[in-house]
This record gives structure tokens, sequence and C-alpha cells, in this order.
């Protein structure tokens, strides 16, 4: 692209990213605890409002929590290898091990995350992105591999202060733009305008959390339990207004006329204390105490508020109440099943995403052999709420029973990095050599001393 090309491309693609803007960031409000206010009657004390603001049960962060915390790329392997493919080298040296999990909690939140493959040095550089910074157009969003364009479009701070930096990639270079906070007077960043990567492809992998076939806009975790968590706040502020009102019995006299102070404002004839008792001289006085509300069913309303949360993330009761009494192993696997099986669905489709962009960053490195090897697979740690015993018997009974070699089931024990994996194959093979080595020391020394020589002198015997 040409700079006047460049620079009309950025305004149309800024036009076209203003669209999703607001869904997004009414997603980013409910995540950070910026709910939807219950209804506020004209005229509210100041009381009233101090309960809304402390009437937000913030769940919603807790259900991408659960299912971004099981998910962990542990390597990328070439077919029929037990090593790292090259673009591993790629992946450690861009701390991808830590960051991978902004990546897949984005997509699960928003519906779509994105990574950015540039070629650099000494590696290619791998950068994530969150959708409200990042935008990508595809020709068809079902089925294209790869966008046209992707608008990057952020606030950089400067010793001048902010400005507006937005940066447009194609299939052969990165655009810079900068210009005023408000995004105007737009214009290519002097020498570092242009950076070209000639690969080919818009170096923009989508991660996306449901696999949408329709075209509509894939949907995270976030906006279809929106109207759930206002129904949990509106629970909690009725529950905290009983609580504050209504939950204590208030007592009422009958027949008795207030006191009045030196101003002539009625007071409180009584103040209620342990070891107080409230007298009157009127015989027609009398005294009595209205009921205090039930608690209960705000909180059993609530409880089942959560409970229907639950049912629609899949993520199990117990990690939303708080609530594990006596729970079996086959009852906690049980109540795990419907969270065990949106995780393998979630790793298939961030795991494609992270084959595409490993591909990238080979092709970014000049390595052609990465670029075409469609076959490699990440591989997912495994992060079953499974016991370490448990586990180790079924996996030796792999051993014992179908004869699958030990070596490769390593990997499977819960907690074990593709390091400890890689040192104990090492130490495994040290430890054969080795054993090999006495053997043949052992078969040497265990075999019978070759016969003396003759003696030279004839009658004696050797």
């Amino acid at each position: 692209m040409g700079n006047d090309e460049a620079v009309s491309t950025a305004r149309r693609l800024l036009k076209l990213r203003e669209s999703e803007q607001p869904r997004l960031n009414r997603i980013a409000d409910y995540m950070c605890g910026k709910h939807a206010s219950v209804y506020v009657p004209r005229g509210a004390r100041a009381e009233y409002r101090w309960l809304i603001d402390r009437a937000k049960v913030k769940i919603l962060p807790l259900v991408v929590t659960v299912v971004s915390q099981n998910m962990y790329v542990d390597g990328y392997r070439p077919k029929g290898s037990d090593d790292n493919a090259a673009p591993w080298a790629v992946w450690q040296a861009n701390r991808l091990d830590a960051r991978q999990h902004g990546v897949h909690r984005a997509a699960l939140t928003y519906g779509a995350s994105y990574v950015v493959v540039m070629p650099g040095k000494p590696v290619p550089v791998i950068t994530p992105f969150s959708p409200r910074r990042l935008t990508a157009l595809y020709a068809d969003p079902v089925n294209d591999e790869w966008p046209i364009f992707a608008i990057e479009d952020r606030l950089e701070n400067t010793v001048k202060g902010q400005r507006r930096v937005v940066r447009v990639y194609d299939d052969q270079a990165r655009y810079t733009l900068t210009g005023k906070p408000d995004g105007t007077q737009l214009q290519l960043d002097g020498d570092n305008a242009v950076m070209r990567h000639n690969l080919g492809v818009c170096p923009v992998v989508r991660f996306v959390n449901t696999d949408d076939l329709d075209g509509d806009g894939v949907l995270g975790e976030v906006e279809p339990l929106i109207d759930a968590q206002d129904q949990l706040n509106m629970t909690t502020f009725n529950l905290l207004m009983a609580q504050q009102y209504a939950a204590f019995r208030q007592r009422w006299v009958t027949g008795m006329a207030p006191p009045l102070d030196d101003a002539g404002n009625p007071m409180e004839p009584f103040r209620s204390r342990v070891d107080g008792l409230f007298v009157a001289e009127d015989a027609d006085t009398r005294f009595g105490e209205f009921g205090q509300t039930d608690l209960k069913g705000y909180l059993d309303s609530r409880e089942a508020t959560i409970r229907h949360i639950s049912t629609l993330s899949q993520v199990p009761p117990y990690h939303l109440l708080g609530q594990m009494v006596n729970l079996s192993a086959e009852a906690l696997a049980a109540a795990r099943d419907g969270l065990d099986r949106k995780i393998d669905e979630r790793e298939s489709l961030f795991g494609e995403g992270w084959e595409q962009a490993l591909r990238l960053a080979g092709l970014a490195a000049g390595d052609k052999r990465a670029w075409e090897d469609t076959a490699a697979q990440v591989v997912w740690r495994d992060t079953s709420a499974r016991s370490l015993a448990q586990t180790v018997d079924a996996l030796g009974k792999l051993v014992t029973m179908l004869g699958v070699p030990p070596q490769e089931l390593w990997e499977r024990v819960p907690g074990v990095t593709q390091t400890d994996v890689g040192r104990w194959k090492k130490a495994a093979e040290q430890g054969d050599a080795m054993g090999r080595l006495n053997g043949i020391i052992e078969k040497q020394m265990s075999q019978p001393s070759a016969a003396a020589p003759a003696s030279p002198v004839p009658g004696v015997a050797a």
C-alpha cells in the first residue's frame, strides 16, 4: 500500500471497528464490577445508594478463571516425535508459558482474542492482543484462515503527552500511523511507518471461544450470563435492605405523647439497652414489637441464581458456592464432567490457533519445513481432578496389562512439565548405558581364565 492508501485504509478499519466496541466495553465493565444498577427511586437517600454499591456479587470473573486455569499448553510436537518442534524455541523466547493465559482469558471473556507474529531478532516476536485493542477483517469470517487486514489501536504515553497509535497489517507489511488522542490528524509515523514482513499472509491469528458457522459473531462466557448477574445483584440488594431495616425487632408504643426537647421537637421517649425497662404513668399506654424479617428466602433465592449460573456456564456449583461436603471421588468426577467436556472443546479450538501461530513463527524464522508441517500438534497439560495415587495406579496398569512403554506415560502424570520429562528421559538413558557397561564387565569377569602357556623346560609341567 502507498502512503495515502494506508491512511485511508486505517480510517475505514477504525470506522468498522467502532461497531463492536460498545459490546466489548460492556463485557469489560461487568468483568471489573461495573454492573448495571438496580432501580433507584427519585429522591433516594444516601443510605439507599450506599447499599446499592455493596449489592454486587462479582461472580463472572470466577466463571472465566475456572475454565482458564485448566488450560495450559505444555509442548508442540511433530507427528510421531517425543521432542518439541523447532518453533517451540520461539514460544519460550516470547515468554508464552505465562502469556498464553492472557490469550485464553480474553477469548473466554469476549469470544475472541488475537496474536500477531512478526519477524524479529534473534527470534520472531509473538504479541497477544485483546479484541478491544485489535480487530481483524476477514473476507469470509467463518472459513478463512487468515484475515485480509488487521488494525491495532491504542493510546501511547510520550514525554509530550498521549498520542494515538494505529497499526494496520496486511499480507506484506505493517503500517504505523500516529495522531491526536481523539484519532484526528492520523499520518504515517516517519521512518518507522512501514515494517515489511513479506510473509504472504496477514500475520494475525484469531482464537475463538465457539465455532460459529453462521457468521453472526462468537460469544464468550460472560455475555450470556449478564442477565443472571443482574438478577443476582438484585436479590443481594433486597437481602441487604431487609437486613438493614427489618431483620431486627422494632418496638412500638401507643397512648403516650412523645416528650419535647428545648426547641419543641419530639424526642424518643425511651433508649433501648440490655438492662433498661420501659415505664409509662398512663394506664392506657401499650407496648409491643414488630416481627423480624426472615432472611432465609433471600439466601435461598441467591443460591438458586448461582446454581442457575453454574448450569449455564458448566462450572461445577462447588466452585461458585464454596460448598464441598462429603463428596466421593465418583461424585466429584460426575460434578466435573460438564466442565471437562467444555475444557476439551476449548482446547481443540485454542489448540488450532496456537498451531497456526507456531507454524507462522516458523515461516517468520525462515524455517519453511516448520511452516509446511500441518501435522504438528500442541500438547495440553493434564489438569483433571484426580489424585496422584489414582493416576499413577491407572498408568501402572497400562504398563503391566497393555504393555505401554513407561516412558510414554510420564508426561501424563499430573503436575509434570516437559522439562521434567526431558530430564527423566536423559537420566533413564544414562542409567541404561551404565547398566549395559556393568553387564559387559560382569560377563568378562565371569568367564574362565585362559590356559597357562606350556613350560619351555622339558619334563616340567607348566
